[in-house]
């Protein structure tokens, strides 16, 4: 398989994952298993820093590490290069709201002028005004509604 073919596999399942990230919040955090999610809903100074929430990283890890171990074995094979999408996902989702929305490890990018992350914080903050799981809005997370980036650029 060359290259180029790897390269696009690794970003398409990259942009699926999104959707994957969207439906699982919408239908299955705020859902089925709300009571894993119900925690990070609440403010912070009741659990300390590890949440329930935190299991959904390890089963989101799971397709991933499988699909290593089986296309470690033939790299022509698109296994390793789906489960490597899935795992540059991840790190870009934990980056993104671990780090930069929850401040987990802080002070890291507390202050920002850029839009696209004022957008993506303002969003999540819509989403956090739901203490329940019913009401909800936003589930995505690295692509939000154009909305908040026209919001993020007239608020400095």
């Amino acid at each position: 398989m060359a290259i180029l073919v790897k390269i696009l596999i690794v970003f398409l399942t990259f942009l699926f994952m999104e959707g994957v990230a969207w439906f699982t919040h919408k239908f299955v955090m705020h859902g089925l298993l709300w009571n894993w999610h119900e925690d990070h809903h609440q403010p912070h100074h009741k659990h300390g820093w590890w949440e329930r929430n935190d299991l959904f990283f390890l089963v989101f890890a799971i397709p991933s590490i499988i699909l290593f171990f089986i296309g470690v074995k033939d790299f022509s094979a698109p296994f390793f290069w789906i489960g490597l999408g899935i795992m540059i996902y991840g790190m870009a989702y934990f980056f993104v709201h671990d780090i930069f929305i929850h401040q987990r490890i802080p002070p890291l990018l507390k202050y920002t002028d850029n839009a696209y992350f004022r957008a993506i914080r303002k969003a999540h903050k819509v989403h956090h005004k739901h203490m329940g799981k019913e009401h909800g809005e936003c589930f995505g997370m690295l692509f939000v509604p154009f909305k908040y980036f026209r919001e993020s650029k007239l608020i400095k």
